[in-house]
C-alpha cells in the first residue's frame, strides 16, 4: 500500500494523490500534525525536508518527481501486491 506524507497548501502532494487516482493505485494521505507528529517523519525519514514523503509497503519511493520515474518504469511494481510462490 502506498503512504503518502503531506502538508497543507501543497501542490506537488495534491499532484501525486491525481497521479495515483489516474492511474487506479489505492493510497493512504497521512498529514503531518494531524495523522503523523513531525517529529515522527523526521525520526522515520531523516535527511528528507519536503513533502510529499511517498512510501510503497515500506521502501522509500522520494517525492513527487520520483513517483512520476516509478510509475511510468516499463517494470513498475508501484502500488502491486507481491506475491511469494
Amino acid at each position: 500500500m502506498i503512504t503518502i506524507i503531506t502538508k497543507d497548501n501543497c501542490p506537488f502532494c495534491i499532484r501525486a494523490k491525481n497521479l495515483l487516482t489516474q492511474k487506479g493505485v489505492p493510497f493512504i494521505s497521512k498529514k503531518i500534525g494531524v495523522d503523523i507528529e513531525r517529529e515522527e517523519v523526521l525520526e522515520q525519514y531523516p535527511g528528507i525536508r519536503t513533502v510529499p514523503i511517498i512510501v510503497d509497503d515500506g521502501r522509500l519511493i522520494g517525492g513527487y518527481d520520483q513517483l512520476v520515474e516509478e510509475v511510468n518504469r516499463e517494470d513498475s511494481t508501484i502500488g502491486k501486491v507481491q506475491l511469494n510462490g
